[in-house]
């Protein structure tokens, strides 16, 4: 259900159940923690693209995996609401650069999928996003979280509240997508190049710092920040870089 292919240091994982419309069940869910597992052990690679394979990113939940959560029990559905936001966790604090290359359709879940992601890549307008679990009765709760950070309150509020799905322009417009492409894939692709020819350990040190300072007040942010920023000058990167720079390289 999920294919993993390694190509310029970037880890290509991509949902592979098109006739579903990579739709989520627990067995996706799983695979997917397994193959960002290994692309976090392989050195080879720098940064992540999840796409979609087919003309969908992910449709969120399939129907047989609904009907499943509707006669679970109460310790039936903690365990598995549990296992999704250790999907998404994973995804949001993965110490290397993730992009979401959304080929189509990212509803729901599959929106959330998007949601924690460092960047998003759509579409003008096949790209299509939004959260319609209200309409089923139904809660938007864990990937609320990362969408919030993302967007904050008020567009968090029209897309959680409507149900309404919005176009990948539209997803631009308001800050969710970072970047707008006919061809999604090959400008994940460039956005990787970038993100690999940087310093891997500044990145991932700078992503802890966004993660954490979100959370804290000015004066505890500022201190933090201080911190690290004394900590990188002690680096290898830092100094190489330095060196780099001075030399005009």
């Amino acid at each position: 259900m999920v294919k993993s292919e390694i190509k310029n240091n970037t880890a290509i994982i991509s949902l592979a159940r098109p006739d579903k419309r990579n739709a989520l069940n627990p067995d996706l869910v799983a695979q997917l923690k397994n193959a960002l597992n290994d692309a976090e052990k392989n050195k080879e690679v720098k940064s992540v693209i999840i796409t979609g394979e087919g003309s969908s990113f992910c449709a969120g939940a399939d129907l047989s995996y609904l009907k499943e959560i509707n006669d679970n029990s109460l310790l039936e559905n903690e365990r598995d609401s549990d296992s999704l936001a250790e999907l998404f966790v994973k995804i949001y604090k993965f110490p290397k650069p993730t992009i979401a290359a959304v080929n189509g359709p990212a509803i729901a879940g599959g929106c959330g999928l998007a949601s924690g992601c460092d960047l998003i890549v759509a579409h003008p307008e096949l790209s299509k996003f939004g959260y319609s679990e209200v309409k089923i009765g139904f809660i938007p709760a864990i990937v609320s979280i990362f969408l919030l950070r993302k967007i904050g309150e008020s567009h968090t509020k029209q897309m959680l509240l409507t149900g309404e799905t919005i176009s990948g322009r539209r997803a631009y417009e308001i800050g969710f997508a970072n970047y707008l492409s006919e061809n999604v894939m090959e400008e994940s692709m460039r956005v990787a190049e970038v993100l690999n020819n940087n310093s891997s350990l500044s990145i991932e040190t700078t992503k802890k710092m966004i993660h954490s300072v979100s959370d804290m007040n000015l004066d505890s942010a500022i201190q933090f920040c201080v911190n690290l920023n004394v900590i990188s000058r002690t680096t290898d990167d830092f100094k190489k870089g330095i060196q780099k720079f001075l030399n005009k390289e």
